[in-house]
C-alpha cells in the first residue's frame, strides 16, 4: 500500500506503509530490521550494517558520538526509499534505522535493509540507500580518540 506525502507541488514522496524509518538511542537489532524487511514475495533481503571501527586515518578511535536532527533525518530516509522505488520498481520493503548518542567500538550505528524479489536489485538499492544517507541525512559524528582528543567528522 502506498500513499503520497507531498514535499512540494512538483516532487511528492511516495511512502510505503511497510517501510520503517527510525532513530534510536538504544542499540539497533539486526533481527528486528531483517524481520521488518522480510516479505513472502521477497527472493532477497539485503542488510547493511555500519559499525564503529577502532581507527580512522591511523588514529585509534575509542568511541563515536552521533547527533541528528530527527524530523528532517526521517524525512530524508523516506525520500531515499521513494528514490529507490523510482529506480528499482520491485522493491517490497526499505528499512533504515540509525543510532544517536555515544557508541563504543564494535557497536552498530546504522542498519539498512532492502527486501525485494531479486538479489541484484536488493544489493543495488541497499548500496544506494547508505550512500544517499551519508550524503543527505542531517546526522553528525564526533570521533573520540585514545589520547582524549575528539573531532567532528563528516558523517551524513
Amino acid at each position: 500500500m502506498t500513499s503520497k506525502i507531498p514535499t512540494s507541488l512538483n516532487h511528492p514522496i511516495i511512502a510505503n506503509t511497510e517501510d520503517n524509518f527510525a532513530i534510536f538511542f538504544a542499540p539497533l537489532s539486526l533481527t528486528e530490521v531483517y524481520d521488518l524487511a522480510d516479505d513472502r514475495a521477497n527472493g532477497a533481503v539485503v542488510v547493511m550494517s555500519g559499525m564503529v571501527r577502532n581507527q580512522t586515518g591511523g588514529r585509534e578511535v575509542i568511541a563515536l558520538e552521533y547527533q541528528a536532527y530527527e524530523p528532517m533525518a526521517i524525512q530524508v530516509f523516506r525520500s531515499i526509499a521513494a528514490e529507490i522505488r523510482q529506480q528499482w520498481h520491485d522493491i517490497n520493503r526499505v528499512i533504515i534505522h540509525h543510532r544517536v548518542g555515544r557508541l563504543q567500538v564494535g557497536e552498530i550505528s546504522v542498519l539498512i535493509a532492502v527486501g525485494c524479489p531479486h538479489r541484484l536489485e536488493a544489493f543495488e538499492a541497499c548500496r544506494y540507500a547508505i550512500n544517499a544517507l551519508k550524503d543527505n541525512a542531517p546526522i553528525w559524528k564526533k570521533e573520540w580518540y585514545d589520547d582524549g582528543e575528539w573531532s567532528w567528522m563528516k558523517c551524513c
